[in-house]
């Protein structure tokens, strides 16, 4: 099994609908590509202060590299880059295998 862990700044002009377009379209990704078993949205309610401007993240589940392998270039990726881009001001990025 692998994580893909997604820490999210999205840009302050961002419009609210988008960012629940993006939601939902990281949502349905396990319905679209085989090997993607889950998907967690989630936005910073920390009260530590400590999340140095990322407001949101996303841990997606791949059932093994086969999964990772199908999501990287697959289409409902690339159009979930294409919503993704607009709204983005930074992103970090982290996969490890469990």
């Amino acid at each position: 099994m692998i994580r893909h862990i997604l820490l999210i700044k999205i840009k302050e002009s961002s419009p609210a609908s988008e960012i629940e377009k993006l939601k939902g379209l990281f949502e349905l990704i396990p319905e679209k590509i085989e090997g993607v078993e889950s998907v967690e949205w989630g936005e910073n309610d920390s009260h530590e202060g400590k999340n140095k401007g990322y407001t949101h993240s996303v841990l997606m589940t791949f059932s093994d590299e086969v999964g990772r392998k199908n999501y990287l270039p697959h289409v409902e990726h690339d159009t979930l880059k294409q919503v993704f881009r607009p709204l983005l001001e930074d992103i970090i990025v982290f996969d490890y295998t469990c």
